[in-house]
């Protein structure tokens, strides 16, 4: 299992939310190339960007800072964040992104995202954000009519190869992820799943690894000091 240590933007500085709550705000740094460079040099391999700003209004405010990231380690970087358009898929391959998270716009777009795939392949996957059983959208601020397992398996039969799934209900609320909901998943969809939300302990990293997923992003447990990055590696492996 691979660990995504996960840095969130906002207005070019490392933040948190509470359950996507954009008025319970953390930040945690003026420099987010130096926590990605701290996260290289605790033997992370792979980052998880979120530009909450993206998600609200579907520009990219923070590119300047993704390219930053980028050009400084050697990380593989995905991003998601409100991204509706090929004009800023383009954008952040262009600098060198390694993967781009489509979200909102993979539930109320089918024909953005076909074309999305048509043209980067496996670096385009889909985030799917749940809520109460249904896929949210639009920064979590919105239900949207799909069962996450419906929605899952739309994805799957698309030719989407990764899944980011996050239980908004555990997001940095530091009570533990939703092992039910990944070991589900996993068994029944082929895709890649990376669990999201809620991975607040070692034992949670451990009990996702023996799932045999694909990847778990760890956040707001690494700013409290809950979880060392370089510790949950040697679990993960």
């Amino acid at each position: 299992m691979h660990i995504f240590p996960a840095i969130d933007l906002f207005d070019g500085k490392a933040v948190r939310l509470l359950k996507g709550d954009y008025n319970q705000m953390t930040v945690y740094s003026d420099n987010p190339a130096e926590f990605a460079l701290d996260f290289e040099k605790q033997g992370a391999k792979y980052l998880h960007l979120v530009d909450l700003e993206d998600a609200k209004d579907g520009t990219t405010p923070n590119i300047d800072t993704v390219a930053q990231i980028v050009s400084k380690t050697s990380l593989f970087t995905e991003i998601g964040g409100g991204i509706r358009s090929m004009e800023v898929i383009d954008k952040y391959m262009s600098i060198g992104v390694d993967r781009v998270i489509l979200g909102t716009a993979a539930v109320n777009d089918s024909e953005f995202l076909k074309k999305a795939i048509e043209k980067y392949g496996d670096k385009i996957a889909v985030g799917v954000d749940i809520k109460d059983g249904y896929v949210a959208v639009k920064g979590w601020t919105e239900k949207s009519e799909y069962n996450c397992f419906d929605f899952c398996s739309k994805m799957q039969d698309m030719g989407v190869k990764t899944l980011i799934c996050t239980d908004i209900s555990k997001d940095g609320a530091m009570q533990g992820t939703n092992h039910e909901l990944y070991k589900e998943l996993s068994e029944k969809f082929s895709m890649d799943i990376t669990a999201s939300g809620g991975v607040s302990s070692m034992d949670d990293v451990k009990r996702l690894a023996k799932l045999g997923i694909y990847g778990a992003i760890i956040g707001k447990a690494y700013y409290t000091g809950a979880i060392s990055i370089k510790e949950a590696i040697e679990v993960a492996k």
